[in-house]
């Protein structure tokens, strides 16, 4: 095609009717990476507008004293919102829209793993916003602050709808990133070109492996206290009232294992941005790669110790606030090494000062302030004299909006010309950088000292005569003045789509992969896959693109209709098969659609509209767990060009089994937050109330678990099976695995129901009862998963040709029978047990 412009017309058409997007209605359809990525990006800008906007208005509040713009109501519903969409609809959701956007590109895929997940986290996150925000318009958001503390967010201190929103939206949103970090986890690991080994990973793609996991493990306590507190609300289960042997500090607790997290989860990505901006502007490899993977993974292991920081002031025992103060104090020093890193590449390159540069600079000296401030506020002596004041609101804005937002901005510059194909203007980029940076630290510098004279955060109004006039004045310009640079930086970004220059081919003289397409890329990212062999491909070798465009590398072939990347070993990246992967399609937006639906019914109490929403949302979910593996909407034909490797559905490790492998990682976070809250109580709450006898049949619970383990193990023989090529009566075998777990189904719950549980009465029968209706979920759908594999046999989906799917099946299996016993010993045994002296 080197010469023969018709030959290579032809072979990109193939590819664009194959990979193209749809427009119209089926836009809705999109689960192309690009799209979604930008979608959130977008999406995330609309919040940020909105949550921009609602600080405006309390620093308007607090300009003068004894001003009355929002009455108390009002003001207690705009702080909490504005921090709610800041860190749950802007912040994350943004930082995944450019996970989402760049990893395919950078380590040279064509899409993630599991499109229509993206697509469905992205409605997720929609429409859980609009149902968030909505509530502001009709003047019933919540006002319990963005933590939602018990007992204030309980049904007898905020007896609206205002939490009842926020627990539902969040809930909802919260869905939305642990789909991401799902399929980011798999598509990193299990995806990258040739050659790309772990050794070779650019160091954005390491950042967002961790991030990824973080999600992962750090989501689920506050999904698990979002449905807890809900269920309080709503169903009167009382797990954090101090009467009925709940412990409001449990909500502390569950909310802090993800909070502490949360600030990592952001500032890693963010990061990531640096270390992949910064190398490219000093034009030289960064100094100590393996040293900033090294702490890339030791920051996401110490950030889950260090959730107690926040909570030194609620009487914890100060064993307990030694240990998390010098946990605090050490999560610092691997992000020494990152910022040292940086000063190093700096110092040994030569910098040009383009406007992502300036972000950059800004970041830096930013969040090292906010840094030393948390150092000092991981003093417990510290801590307590200036908790709950301006001053933790200035640092906290200071690491996240030093430590996220003047990155991000550096990244949105840096890539202007892959979403566009056109440059910024740099005298407007000049300005606005300018503007923000004097506008902030005005705002938020002068706010410590606001927090040193004693002002307290979370108030509506003060005195004149506290000393606090001049300080919050100042503070309030400041907070203008930032608010016209991020105008700037807007009119700069909408101008350069019409009037910007146009770009080059990697017109920062970048070194990583996603540099090599087009600009803006094409749907498909790569017509051909490169081999790398280097950290430094484009510096290795500037005519990547040419050749890629051209045809000269691999999976050039696309007449079979599929679309295709690579499917890679997690350690070296050689080739292992063929991911064949899912076309557009209606049902990730429909499902998040029914989902909304069930949210909606449930903050308006219309249960038996939830149960039929709850009831579509599964059906449209098993109805796309049809279309997968061998099915013809999946893989169209199983024909491949000699010498390929196979394709993943004909396998027995295809990218389904890393998938249900991460997120039993996040349900068994989950769990184990339940767990924790269950000893928590039995151990801390002042009014823990054990019952004279049990009130769940033990003997009834073992029959059922022994149904459950017989079945596992018959699952097993049925994959033992499959792996050695036999396939003989696997239909039957499936059906009667399915049988035998719809028995131990159906005793499971009529022991429940003949329990003599009382969960509305005590939490020791509330939290009992979540875990049984924990395992009737997880147990129904075992069942149902196994009758659909039987089905499948019966379709010629699933056989010795295609043995794919059982064995990602018997995970969800071994998962389910792993957590049965735990709450059997939990439930049973441990009561057995306890000896009250």
């Amino acid at each position: 095609m080197d010469n023969d412009p018709q030959a290579a017309s032809d072979f990109h058409n193939q590819f664009d009717k194959v990979w193209g997007n749809p427009r119209g209605w089926r836009a809705f359809t999109i689960v192309n990476h690009t799209t979604i990525g930008l979608r959130f990006l977008i999406t995330g800008g609309v919040f940020f507008l909105i949550g921009g906007l609602l600080a405006m208005l309390i620093r308007t509040q607090l300009a003068l004293p004894g001003h009355d713009l929002l009455t108390p109501e009002i003001y207690n519903q705009v702080f909490t919102m504005h921090g709610t969409i800041m860190m749950f609809l802007f912040a994350v959701p943004v930082m995944e829209g450019f996970a989402i956007y760049l990893i395919p590109k950078m380590i040279g895929a064509r899409d993630l793993v599991f499109p229509r997940l993206s697509a469905f986290g992205y409605w997720c996150y929609l429409f859980g916003g609009i149902i968030l925000t909505s509530s502001l318009i009709m003047e019933i958001a919540p006002a319990s602050g963005w933590f939602m503390y018990t007992p204030l967010s309980s049904a007898v201190y905020a007896p609206g709808p205002g939490s009842d929103f926020w627990l539902l939206g969040i809930t909802f949103v919260e869905i939305s990133a642990v789909s991401a970090g799902v399929e980011l986890v798999v598509s990193i690991m299990r995806t990258r070109t040739k050659g790309m080994s772990l050794q070779r990973m650019p160091l954005f793609a390491w950042y967002i492996l961790a991030m990824a996991l973080m999600i992962v493990f750090g989501f689920p306590p506050l999904i698990l206290g979002s449905i807890l507190l809900e269920l309080e609300r709503a169903a009167g289960m009382p797990f954090f009232d101090v009467a009925r042997g709940g412990d409001p500090i449990l909500w502390q607790h569950l909310f802090w294992l993800f909070g502490h997290p949360e600030v990592y989860i952001l500032f890693l990505p963010a990061a990531g941005m640096v270390s992949t901006i910064l190398p490219v502007f000093a034009q030289r490899p960064i100094a100590g790669y393996r040293w900033v993977v090294l702490s890339i993974i030791t920051t996401g292991f110490i950030s889950f110790g260090l959730w107690v920081h926040h909570m030194f002031t609620v009487g914890i025992p100060q064993l307990a606030q030694a240990f998390f103060s010098a946990a605090s104090m050490m999560v610092a020093i691997p992000t020494a090494i990152q910022v040292f890193v940086w000063l190093a590449t700096l110092w040994n390159g030569r910098p040009v000062y383009a406007p992502p540069m300036l972000w950059i600079l800004g970041f830096l000296i930013i969040f090292v302030a906010g840094g030393l401030t948390g150092v000092m506020l991981a003093l417990v002596p510290f801590d307590w004299q200036v908790h709950d004041t301006h001053f933790v609101v200035a640092h906290f804005h200071y690491v996240l909006v030093g430590g996220m937002f003047f990155p991000l901005m550096a990244g949105i510059y840096y890539w202007l010309p892959h979403f566009s194909g056109r440059m910024p203007n740099r005298q407007l980029a000049r300005w606005g950088f300018w503007l923000v940076f004097i506008g902030f630290n005005l705002t938020f510098l002068v706010m410590h000292f606001t927090g040193l004279l004693g002002m307290p955060r979370r108030i509506y109004t003060y005195d004149a005569n506290l000393g606090w006039d001049i300080p919050n004045m100042i503070s309030s310009v400041g907070s203008f003045i930032m608010a016209t640079g991020i105008a700037t930086c807007l009119l700069d970004i909408a101008l350069h789509f019409r009037f910007g220059e146009k770009a080059k081919a990697n017109p920062w003289n970048a070194d990583t992969l996603e540099w090599s397409t087009s600009l803006p890329p094409s749907a498909y990212n790569f017509a051909t896959l490169p081999e790398v062999t280097s950290r430094h491909p484009l510096w290795e070798n500037p005519d990547l693109q040419r050749t890629i465009e051209q045809g000269h590398h691999d999976l050039a072939t696309i007449d079979h209709g599929r679309r295709e990347t690579w499917g890679s070993d997690p350690l070296t990246a050689k080739t292992r098969e063929i991911i064949h992967l899912p076309g557009n399609s209606w049902l990730p937006f429909f499902a998040a659609l029914t989902t909304a639906a069930l949210c909606m019914s449930l903050l308006t109490k219309h249960y038996m509209v939830a149960i039929v929403a709850a009831l579509c949302s599964v059906a449209l979910l098993l109805r796309w767990s049809w279309e997968n593996g061998a099915h013809p909407q999946a893989a169209p034909n199983q024909r491949r060009v000699e010498n390929d490797p196979p394709l993943h559905s004909r396998t027995h490790d295809g990218p389904g089994l890393w998938g249900m492998a991460v997120t039993l990682l996040t349900n068994g976070s989950l769990y184990l937050s339940l767990l924790f809250g269950w000893l928590y109580l039995w151990t801390v709450a002042p009014n823990w109330q054990l019952p004279t006898k049990p009130p769940v049949d033990g003997l009834a619970l073992l029959l059922s678990g022994v149904c459950l383990s017989v079945a596992l193990w018959w699952f097993k023989v049925v994959i033992k099976r499959l792996r050695n090529k036999v396939t003989a009566h696997l239909q039957p075998h499936l059906w009667g695995i399915s049988g035998l777990g719809f028995i131990h189904l159906a005793t499971l719950i009529v022991t429940w129901q003949t329990a003599a549980l009382k969960p509305q009465v005590t939490s020791h029968d509330a939290v009992i009862t979540v875990m049984l209706v924990y395992q009737v979920l997880h147990s129904g759908l075992a069942v149902i998963i196994t009758a659909l594999q039987a089905l499948r046999v019966g379709k010629g989906y699933v056989g010795h040709k295609a043995p794919y799917e059982p064995v990602v099946v018997e995970r969800w299996w071994v998962y389910t029978a792993a957590v049965f016993w735990i709450s059997y010993a939990a439930i049973i045994v441990l009561p057995m047990m306890w000896v009250v002296p």
